[in-house]
């Protein structure tokens, strides 16, 4: 069974950010360097996602292929997800802010948009999370 983590995505507006930050700063395979290392890691790499909060909605996801341990400047040994490097927009859905990353039960992730709907232009955040509050995605 997998799991999904769920993560805000700072400094990054909307998903075009996201996948312009991830195509210039890494080489390779995309990665975000987290503090705190999974301890469900078997279930998170048997096909989880994480899954991505724009402003208060989750618009987006990637596929986490691998972990790896490394070790920043002070130091201090952390946990990188290795990342698939497609960015699948998901169905909007509103969530609070939080710090670090949180699991997220694969019943409870938003479904990823058609293939048709994944270039479309996205609503306006308010808009998006008033349609989604009132549980009209």
């Amino acid at each position: 069974m997998s799991l999904h983590l769920l993560k805000l995505c700072v400094g990054a507006e909307k998903v075009e950010d996201l996948i312009h930050r991830q195509a210039t700063h890494w080489q390779g395979a995309p990665r975000h360097i987290t503090r705190m290392w999974p301890k469900r890691e078997a279930e998170v790499l048997a096909g989880g996602s994480i899954y991505w909060i724009f402003k208060g909605l989750v618009l987006a996801r990637q596929r986490i292929t691998a972990m790896e341990a490394v070790r920043g400047e002070d130091g201090i040994e952390r946990c990188a997800l290795i990342l698939d490097p497609e960015v699948v927009r998901t169905q909007v859905q509103p969530r609070r802010a939080f710090q670090g990353w949180r699991y997220l039960d694969p019943k409870d992730a938003p479904a990823d948009l058609p293939q048709g709907r994944a270039r479309e232009e996205p609503l306006p955040p308010a808009l998006a999370r008033a349609l989604a509050d009132m549980g009209l995605r």
